[in-house]
């Protein structure tokens, strides 16, 4: 796995979505238009905002939804049409259903016929704040419109042969039996747009030759997908049928090519890197030849998943990183009192070095609920937010600190954001829409009128923002970049997990305490083995000094024991962790007598 930067610092990744992040109107209508609710755009991430990023610890910066995809909004007078209703989810339409990938979208230029050359600035800007670009990359489905004014010549579905559902020489599945079949697409039953009049049908894929209808992006072979598919997408195929498990990859698939061509086009354009989107459905070996390719023309490219299935093959494939949803759920879980302390020890233990260094950790991203956002009692784990913008404090350090791969903080998250605005066809619910024209309203205040300055914030935000950057800088320090880590025994089991961090040789040992007593501190007397602290390469007979570095009540700087090396593992190390919250010391040799 390559190390994405020179400076060998752990990735911290900001996922910046441009349509909301500078967006300061705060009307938010229901279903509101571009004209009424606004939208941001590449100028609105200013110097102000990404020098506010880095200083909040930020190496990557991913722009969400950056393509442009299908939506209502009309561009027609620059050649930019809007699409059928029945293809598009919400008025500005989903980021996951690309129109062009050579394209971006107009919504974020204030003159749309400008959008590459904003674009191109605001590459150039986050390189000068000392930070790399990562774009989406959604390689298993297309808008059903797609069709690219940029590059016509390399569109999705030219010379296919529409009698064939699967051939390694189209770039979709064809519905072609029984023959004559037409699409027929719901309508949502929470979504009435004012003014929008939905048919039910869609000309390309109204059946009859040259309009054969195509398979739905989460495999959805049926000609009517219901309105809780992937129904404004289509499936691309990599040579292999999701249907019978039928591979075919010599000769290369036609689509291998043309996506290894957007790469390669956005690689020359100065971005960094890529995330996938449900990277687990394209096979293992397309994904080995485009990101070897992909790795050729930057071998420091960083890629990052977003995976649930088939983790070891995509690590093999040349993936750096990929997301550890199973960690995600088991430490909502455990938050929600459905399982303890104890599973995540284990589930740690069970992560070999490799695989915990390329899994990328996060409380928050588009797809889950908001930290903040309220408890629901008795709803699925996925249905439910933490209730607090709190539970980062418990969670974030356990996360963060234990393993040392990437770390993902989604905009809004470190200004406690609870996900309250309902978009239209989607947000609400603890959710930030992806789907329309809004704006997410603690980030505004950060924001303050493009000053990125917090200068709305209230006290609670502010020092939430502060804590976070207090953490992402800790992430950085040796401890939490080297490979060493030890669970550490300790007199609340169940009540605290506990855990050393160290680089090897380095002279220097962390431990992290994160309390699980929810409602209550918790006293805790650590026990600190001569043989972990050998490893760290402290000296047996060398005095040591344990300090307090993090701290919910404010303790840092303050030391909690001095003595031998020798004496760690007899003399317990006593501290007190308060509610929902963590504890981190470093030890390091002391100067002068004990």
């Amino acid at each position: 796995m390559s190390v994405p930067s020179e400076s060998g610092a752990r990735p911290v990744i900001y996922q910046l979505v441009v349509r909301l992040f500078g967006n300061t109107n705060e009307r938010r209508k229901l279903d509101g238009t571009l004209e009424e609710n606004g939208c941001g755009t590449f100028e609105d991430v200013n110097e102000a905002a990404l020098d506010s990023l880095r200083a909040l610890g930020v190496t990557h910066v991913w722009l969400t939804g950056v393509f442009r995809q299908a939506t209502l909004t009309d561009y027609g007078s620059i050649g930019l049409p809007a699409d059928p209703p029945e293809i598009v989810k919400g008025r500005a339409g989903s980021f996951y259903a690309v129109r062009d990938y050579y394209d971006v979208c107009p919504d974020y230029a204030h003159d749309p016929r400008k959008r590459h050359e904003d674009f191109d600035a605001l590459v150039r800007r986050i390189h000068a704040a000392g930070m790399k670009v990562l774009l989406d990359l959604v390689p298993n489905h297309v808008a059903r419109s797609y069709g690219s004014v940029i590059e016509p010549s390399r569109d999705f579905g030219l010379g296919d042969d529409e009698t064939k559902f699967f051939s390694p020489d189209n770039d979709f599945f064809y519905l072609a039996e029984p023959p004559d079949q037409s699409l027929t697409l719901p309508k949502p039953s929470h979504w009435s747009p004012e003014g929008v009049v939905f048919g039910g049908s869609f000309a390309r894929e109204s059946g009859g030759r040259g309009r054969v209808p195509r398979a739905t992006g989460n495999n959805v072979t049926s000609p009517r997908p219901t309105e809780h598919d992937w129904y404004e997408t289509v499936k691309l195929d990599y040579g292999f049928d999701f249907v019978t498990g039928e591979e075919r990859f010599t000769p290369e698939p036609k689509t291998w090519g043309k996506i290894d061509a957007i790469l390669a086009h956005w690689q020359a354009r100065g971005v960094d890197g890529f995330r996938c989107d449900f990277a687990h459905y394209v096979p293992a070996r397309a994904w080995r030849h485009l990101l070897g390719r992909l790795k050729e023309r930057d071998p420091n490219a960083f890629v990052l998943g977003e995976a649930y299935e088939n983790h070891g093959a995509l690590f093999d494939a040349g993936f750096d990183a990929l997301y550890d949803f199973e960690t995600y759920n088991l430490v909502k879980s455990i938050y929600l009192g459905r399982a303890s302390a104890r599973d995540l020890e284990t589930r740690f233990a069970s992560m070999n070095e490799g695989v915990r260094r390329g899994y990328v950790e996060y409380l928050e991203n588009h797809d889950e609920r908001r930290l903040a956002s309220p408890l629901v009692p008795g709803a699925s784990t996925g249905e439910t937010g933490f209730g607090s913008a709190r539970a980062a404090k418990q969670l974030a350090p356990l996360l963060f600190l234990h393993g040392h791969g990437p770390v993902l903080i989604y905009d809004g998250q470190e200004v406690g954001e609870r996900g309250e605005v309902r978009g239209g066809f989607g947000g609400g619910e603890g959710r930030t829409s992806i789907f329309d024209y809004t704006s997410i309203p603690a980030l505004v205040k950060w924001v303050n009128g493009h000053a990125y300055d917090g200068g709305h914030l209230d006290d609670d935000q502010r020092a939430l923002r502060v804590w976070y950057g207090d953490l992402l800088a800790l992430c950085q320090h040796a401890s939490f970049r080297g490979a060493g880590r030890a669970f550490l025994d300790h007199d609340r089991p169940g009540e605290v997990i506990a855990f050393a961090r160290f680089a090897p040789a380095a002279a220097s040992l962390s431990i992290v305490a994160v309390g699980f007593a929810m409602g209550r501190s918790t006293r805790v007397s650590l026990e600190v083995p001569l043989s972990v602290a050998f490893e760290a390469g402290l000296d047996r007979d060398a005095a040591c000094e344990v300090r307090v570095v993090f701290d919910e009540r404010g303790h840092q700087g303050e030391v909690v024991a001095r003595c031998r090396v020798s004496d760690l593992e007899v003399r317990r190390i006593e501290i007190e962790i308060a509610d929902q919250s963590a504890v981190v010391l470093h030890i390091e040799r002391a100067e002068g007598p004990l």
